[in-house]
């Protein structure tokens, strides 16, 4: 479906797996209207300009922090909640993998050995209830063509 002159997300497919957790890949759902998910910018190098005004640089690994954005009637949160628990009542990481289809561009995202970094839990009470964030810090993220 590449090259559809579209740029939607409402077909976005995100399925992530967590080890000892949900070995079966895990379809997110529920997404936040405005925020689906976001991965911020990746450090790739690190540069300082010399006295002389030479510029000197080196490679670095930078982090891949995805923010994932959820209502709070989703139900994809009980995965959340749960990796959160298991997580805070065992003291241990639970590393995941997760692959992102985004039909309309023809792109496949491949995340893996990612980490559960940060949670919200419990949702901010307002006149209704509002959306949750959670972020997970993934080691590698790799891009391919996709067709359906």
């Amino acid at each position: 479906m590449a090259g559809n002159n579209t740029i939607t997300s409402a077909d976005a497919i995100f399925a992530l797996t967590v080890t000892n957790l949900y070995p079966s890949a895990q379809t997110l759902e529920g997404y936040a209207a405005d925020a689906m998910f976001a991965l911020g910018d990746t450090e790739m190098a690190v540069s300082v300009r010399g006295a002389d005004g030479k510029l000197s640089a080196g490679f670095v690994f930078g982090e891949y922090l995805q923010t994932i954005t959820i209502m709070p009637d989703s139900p994809s949160r009980q995965i959340f909640e749960t990796w959160q628990l298991t997580t805070q009542t065992s003291k241990a990481v639970f590393r995941c993998n997760a692959t992102i289809i985004l039909p309309a561009i023809g792109r496949k995202f491949t995340m893996t050995n990612g980490v559960l970094q940060r949670a919200k839990a419990i949702p901010d009470a307002n006149r209704v209830l509002q959306q949750m964030t959670y972020q997970i810090n993934w080691e590698t993220v790799t891009s391919e063509a996709y067709n359906a």
